[in-house]
C-alpha cells in the first residue's frame, strides 16, 4: 500500500500508525481478528519473522489482520506471501487463540501448513525471516508464539 515511499519513511509510518492503532483499540476495548501462520519447511523448521514497526527484537509468526470477507486459510496464504515471499501449501485451520492485550482483545485464527520457497523479508514491514527448529527457537521468541507452535504440534500439524 505504501510501497511508493522510501523504505525508512515507510517503516516510520508503520511505527506511527501502529502506535495510534493500539491506542485506539485500548480506548474502544476493541476485539481485533487476525491470523498467524505456523509455516514449516520440509525439515519441519518453523518460519519466524521480526517486524520493523513493533517488538523489533522479538521473533513472531507471520500473520496479520483478517479481512472482513477473508477466510483464515486465505489470510494465512496472503500474509505469508506478502511478508516472506513463501507460498503456503496444505494449510489447516488449527483453532482460535484469544489474547487479552492491556485493554483490547486479539482473536487470532491459527493456521498451520507447509512453506514453499526461501524466505525473503520485504525490508519494510518485515526486517528478518528465518526457519528455526521447533525445539530450538530463539530466546527472544514471544511466549504466545511458543504456545501457538506447541498447539500446532499437538494437533499433528506441520510444525
Amino acid at each position: 500500500m505504501l510501497s511508493f515511499l522510501p523504505g525508512p519513511v515507510h517503516r516510520m509510518a508503520l511505527r506511527t500508525a501502529h502506535r495510534l492503532r493500539l491506542h485506539w483499540w485500548r480506548l474502544t476495548k476493541r476485539k481485533v481478528r487476525g491470523c498467524n501462520v505456523i509455516a514449516a519447511n520440509a525439515e519441519g523448521h518453523v518460519l519466524l519473522v521480526r517486524h520493523s514497526y513493533h517488538a523489533r527484537d522479538t521473533w513472531m509468526l507471520p500473520g496479520g489482520g483478517l479481512g472482513r470477507d477473508e477466510s483464515p486459510l486465505g489470510t494465512a496464504a496472503r500474509e505469508l506471501r506478502e511478508e516472506t515471499g513463501c507460498v503456503l501449501r496444505g494449510a489447516v485451520h488449527v483453532g482460535t487463540v484469544t489474547i487479552n492485550r492491556n485493554g483490547w482483545t486479539n482473536l487470532i485464527e491459527l493456521v498451520s501448513g507447509q512453506a514453499d520457497g526461501t524466505p525473503a523479508p520485504d525490508g519494510r514491514e518485515i526486517e528478518e525471516a528465518r526457519f528455526f527448529a521447533p525445539d530450538a527457537l530463539p530466546e527472544n521468541t514471544s511466549g504466545p508464539v511458543r504456545e501457538m507452535i506447541a498447539k500446532g504440534r499437538q494437533n499433528g500439524n506441520s510444525a
